[in-house]
């Protein structure tokens, strides 16, 4: 009796690759490997209307930070030095002394240097030694005043295994409030994660949208120091 031939199995990876989509084997390798089975979202189109992008503007504008904090030009910021002062963080003793030494020169990151840097002074309401938003941050706040505010009709807080307000979901903010949001993600406390927006942050744009006066050189100095 003849031996049975046992058929090879060609797996994706070693069939032959679509040369006018990929420019290589290795593309399509990884193609293979890590999308083909994954289950790709459309892209969403945000819609802002006329009214809220130029409330959005002139918000921007009334805290001077399309200046500095929002107009950095391409090529403005040296890449090596930004990755050499994060490199050199560290945690000073005294917190008042936020500094770092890069390329040999002493750089400071506290809260007076930023906003100076920045062009975006402290501006206090008369009889008040904190802005309203550090004021408000100290209060407790109704979640369901913030959720009605930021989400559309009918959304609110994702509540966690005790019951209590946990997270917005990104989808189920506003046009408006994902715009600040985006704003807070890139340039007043960067992070990773923008997928919804966790109590503080929550907070956090809340105050922008209220039009609340803060004291932006603390909160990115205080970022820079939480993460040091």
């Amino acid at each position: 009796m003849a031996p049975c031939k046992i058929k090879a199995t060609v797996t994706l990876s070693q069939a032959s690759y679509d040369s006018s989509r990929f420019v290589s084997r290795d593309a399509w390798d990884r193609y293979t490997d890590n999308i083909i089975d994954q289950n790709i979202l459309l892209k969403r189109n945000v819609k802002l209307y006329i009214n809220e992008f130029d409330d959005f503007k002139r918000e921007v504008e009334r805290r001077n930070w399309h200046r500095e904090l929002t107009n950095f030009s391409n090529g403005s910021i040296d890449v090596a030095i930004v990755k050499e002062f994060y490199a050199n963080l560290y945690v000073p003793k005294d917190k008042e002394q936020k500094q770092v030494r890069v390329q040999r020169h002493l750089i400071k990151f506290d809260a007076d240097s930023l906003n100076t840097f920045l062009k975006t002074p402290m501006v206090l309401e008369q009889g008040e030694n904190l802005p309203f938003y550090s004021r408000f941050c100290r209060l407790r706040p109704d979640p369901q005043e913030l959720a009605g505010r930021l989400c559309i009709l009918g959304r609110g807080f994702v509540l966690n295994t005790e019951g209590l307000p946990w997270k917005l979901l990104r989808k189920d903010l506003t046009t408006l409030a994902q715009t600040w949001s985006i704003l807070s993600y890139s340039n007043l406390a960067p992070t990773s994660h923008t997928f919804d927006l966790k109590l503080d942050r929550v907070r956090l744009v809340y105050g922008l949208l209220m039009k609340m006066g803060m004291n932006i050189g603390a909160l990115i100095s205080g970022h820079i120091f939480f993460i040091a």
